[in-house]
């Protein structure tokens, strides 16, 4: 199987870059690269096994999800410079953790989703008719 440069599988099956699924079956679109983002910032949700926070989940920030995150000790709004994380403000896309897209789904403060840029391993973690109620790509 291809590998990713850090030497673990790439998404959905280990395809590698650009042939990771969406969630929808098709090839995986890019999520953001104004902020970049994805687990590999190369743009993208897709993943590998290294990443175990399974940053699969394009989202649309807001304030409120934004709010939120921070409340629940993830703060995404604040500039990490050390890290290369400029800080995330509302309207921007960020490849979330399905997990906590999940999480903020369960508490009502889930962000919208890109369907075309989520990756289809999310789909273990979040059902997909709850991602397709907050999809601003099937309207």
């Amino acid at each position: 199987m291809p590998l990713d440069q850090s030497g673990g599988e790439r998404g959905n099956g280990g395809q590698g870059p650009g042939r990771s699924l969406n969630v929808l079956g098709g090839e995986l679109a890019l999520c953001s690269a104004k902020p970049m983002t994805g687990f590999f910032r190369n743009g993208c949700c897709d993943t590998s096994r290294l990443d175990v926070g399974s940053h699969t989940v394009c989202v649309v920030m807001t304030a409120e999800f934004l709010a939120y995150s921070k409340a629940q000790g993830n703060d995404l709004s604040t500039p990490q410079p050390d890290y290369g994380f400029p800080g995330l403000k509302p309207g921007d896309r960020w490849c979330l953790c399905a997990p906590r897209w999940q999480e903020a789904f369960e508490a009502g403060q889930a962000p919208r989703v890109v369907l075309r840029a989520t990756e289809s391993t999310a789909l273990e973690y979040c059902a997909l008719a709850e991602l397709k109620r907050h999809a601003i790509d099937l309207m």
